[in-house]
């Protein structure tokens, strides 16, 4: 069988990097149960008419059906782009089952047919957390959900020394409302527009304005001017005054802008900054919207991002308001692990090899292993009865710190590979290191 060649877009972790992201993982779900967030896990497909609604993304979709499917079949399923939109309808399907506010954190895969590159994968691992009410969410959520994935993005800065992360917030209704005072019909394509002005610049985000979403030039202009507002407190609030446009709607979004930003000064300091460039493209957001970079690594793009939406859940009689944020796993730990960055201490589980003196005697290397597993010791038995010298390179090909010899009490010993050190040792009672009982993530990352 020939070797096969990978797939682009699909990264597939080793063990070690496997290691990493499993401790990523840890960290996150750790922090989502401290503030009160239940686990879900939702299907991986969704109607393809339900994943085609929201925005531009709908020519990332992959589309799935049965090989054999007759060409009349009506199971027209999409794999989620999001876990957004599979959340809105698990909380429809089950919102009698749910206490409100609901507070869930959700980890999968996610799939979008898109151009391979680093930071932008096919399929890739998200970490969700969303808040939902049944009517109306009161905005201190707005306010509260940024913080609980700085407090997340913070513990990882913590344990793997990590670069820290600046979030950037908007709100749509502040845009709007802006853009409904210039006399704009019809903001959804322009709120695309702007958000692709990181990636092509202030010149020809306006030309795109006039010529696709058809602005005449002091309506582009002022949308440009908008998007260059960027302050680290409330400050933001005068200089949108400044540009002569009022509405209602404009009022609100200010208010609630300024509410997050002033808590994320207060609670996150250095951490969130008020960015008015900030549109996000997908069509269920409708108020504060959000997006984050890590320091030093801003060609990675956003590795969180989410915002409100008031109407994505609703069965025509009951609306499920909500506010989320999206944590891209994938996006920002390939890259670091590709370049070194973060990296396990060793690639296998296994702290301890217990070596086996004899076929004849494997069962009392099995039950020296089974002591130190009931102890919380990662252990296994050598695969084969060979000379210890063969047997000890077995466990330094593996990275595993320790080798037992011998039957277990007094005629056991231990013996760490790195060092030569080998000393009495009773599976009953010996404790290896605390850095060695578990592999360590390591961060080479000097900021």
């Amino acid at each position: 069988m020939p070797r096969p060649r990978p797939l682009s877009g699909f990264p597939e972790f080793l063990p070690s990097d496997r290691i990493v992201e499993q401790f990523v993982l840890d960290r996150l779900r750790s922090t989502f149960e401290l503030h009160g967030f239940a686990s879900v896990e939702t299907r991986a497909v969704e109607p393809l008419d339900r994943l085609s609604k929201q925005g531009e993304i709908d020519k990332e979709v992959y589309a799935v059906r049965r090989l054999h499917a007759a060409e009349d079949s009506r199971d027209e399923l999409g794999l989620h782009f999001d876990l957004t939109v599979p959340f809105a309808r698990y909380v429809l399907e089950n919102a009698g089952h749910l206490q409100f506010p609901f507070r869930r954190y959700q980890i999968q895969k996610v799939w979008r047919g898109e151009r391979p590159q680093e930071g932008r994968y096919r399929e890739f691992t998200q970490a969700d957390v969303d808040i939902v009410d049944v009517d109306a969410l009161a905005g201190h959520h707005d306010v509260e959900l940024p913080l609980v994935v700085l407090d997340a993005f913070g513990a990882l800065q913590t344990d793997l020394r990590l670069p820290p992360v600046l979030m950037r917030v908007s709100n749509r209704r502040l845009a709007q409302g802006f853009y409904a005072g210039l006399g704009i019909e019809d903001p959804a394509p322009v709120l695309r527009i702007v958000d692709k002005i990181d990636k092509i610049g202030p010149d020809r985000v306006a030309d795109a304005l006039r010529e696709d979403a058809g602005l005449d030039a002091a309506q582009a202009r002022a949308c440009v001017a908008l998007a260059g507002i960027r302050t680290a407190d409330a400050s933001f609030v005068e200089q949108v005054r400044a540009l002569g446009i009022g509405s209602e709607l404009l009022d609100d979004g200010l208010e609630q802008l300024a509410a997050v930003v002033e808590a994320g000064g207060r609670y996150a300091p250095g951490r969130m900054v008020a960015d008015l460039s900030i549109a996000r493209g997908l069509d269920y957001y409708t108020g504060t919207v959000y997006e984050t970079n890590l320091v030093g690594f801003a060609e990675l793009g956003s590795v969180s991002s989410g915002g409100r939406y008031d109407a994505l859940a609703t069965d025509g009689r009951t609306s499920y308001p909500g506010v989320g944020l999206s944590i891209g796993v994938t996006r920002m730990l390939v890259p670091l692990l590709g370049r070194g960055v973060v990296t396990a201490s060793r690639p296998t589980p296994t702290c301890v090899l217990v070596a086996v003196d004899a076929e004849e005697t494997r069962g009392a290397a099995v039950d020296v292993a089974q002591r130190l597993r009931r102890r919380g010791i990662a252990a296994e038995v050598a695969p084969k009865a060979d000379k210890f010298g063969k047997q000890i390179r077995y466990a330094d090909r593996r990275s595993i710190p320790f080798v037992w010899f011998g039957a277990a009490g007094a005629n056991g010993e231990v013996k760490d590979i790195r060092t030569g050190e080998q000393l009495p040792a009773d599976p009953d009672r010996w404790e290896p290191p605390d850095s060695d009982l578990r592999p360590a993530v390591q961060t080479r990352w000097e900021g």
